[in-house]
């Protein structure tokens, strides 16, 4: 069977594809459901620097002129800050690095003969990861953040629908981000390195201590179309706040989409390479 494709039936290989990656999915879910104290401590982080996040901006707002850095009001800015603190976890941007271990353990190698594609099962994973912080990572935060702080209040239909789109891409992203930084691993053989960079480098470009509005514009405007980066969590959190006018929040889910697209796709010419390079050196 080709590894490449997800399905276990010929005769319905779209109704097996599906039920497949559901499992994956449902697998995904229990798998960070059974770690309960885990899940308990990580809010209580988040909601801890929660509140040094928003009194820094709140106090950066206090301070500009006309009180509204970057374009957000208060309101908005301590949405910025309570939901991204839920959404940090929700879009996974510090995973494990569960892909490069099992390359520098050689466990990948079981991973090659599964029929289900690597790029596949991990996403699928990924996903279930994503519906279990949804529901315990990130009602935490908001409901703390409402209680003390005055949030913005979506004022258009559209907006919640959009976020959820956008959050659910923004997961994609950012789990083609860190399937190329875990796939580093089948060449330098420790991935070390580079997921230290990244842990480094991500939360400041996507947005997590501080809004990139509050960058010159071309530097912002930069970001968004080079890199993926604002659209794994800058992009959901403007969305929410309605930071813009609809047509262009609609915009910058399209090209967060783009982004998710492309990387995907990356993932699985990256991952195509590897196997080849397994393959000659008689992996």
């Amino acid at each position: 069977m080709d590894a490449s494709v997800l399905t276990i039936s010929p005769g319905r290989p779209l109704r097996a594809s599906v039920t497949t990656f559901g499992a994956l999915v449902g697998s995904g879910f229990r798998r960070y459901a059974t770690y309960r104290q885990a899940t308990i401590a990580g809010s209580f982080t988040n909601i801890v620097f929660g509140f040094l996040r928003c009194y820094v901006l709140l106090a950066v707002a206090a301070g500009a002129v006309g009180g509204r850095p970057g374009g957000y009001d208060t309101a908005q800015l301590a949405t910025f800050v309570w939901v991204g603190q839920g959404l940090l976890t929700v879009v996974g941007i510090w995973g494990p690095p569960d892909l490069s271990d099992r390359i520098r353990s050689g466990d990948v190698a079981s991973d090659l003969l599964r029929p289900v594609a690597p790029v596949t099962a991990y996403l699928a994973a990924d996903l279930g990861r994503f519906l279990h912080a949804v529901l315990t990572r990130m009602i935490g935060p908001l409901i703390v953040g409402a209680i003390f702080f005055t949030l913005a209040v979506p004022t258009r239909w559209q907006t919640v629908p959009l976020f959820a789109v956008s959050a659910v891409l923004a997961t994609i992203g950012s789990f083609g981000c860190r399937f190329l930084i875990n796939a580093t691993a089948y060449w330098l053989h420790d991935a070390r390195g580079p997921l230290v960079l990244w842990t480094l480098s991500s939360g400041l470009l996507a947005g997590l201590y501080f809004p990139l509005r509050m960058l010159p514009e071309w530097l912002a405007v930069t970001l968004w179309v080079a890199t993926p980066f604002p659209g794994l969590l800058q992009t959901p959190l403007d969305v929410l706040v309605e930071r813009d006018p609809p047509v262009q929040q609609a915009g910058l889910v399209l090209l967060q989409a783009c982004w998710a697209v492309a990387l995907l796709a990356l993932c699985r010419l990256v991952q195509h390479r590897a196997e080849r390079k397994l393959v000659v050196q008689g992996g």
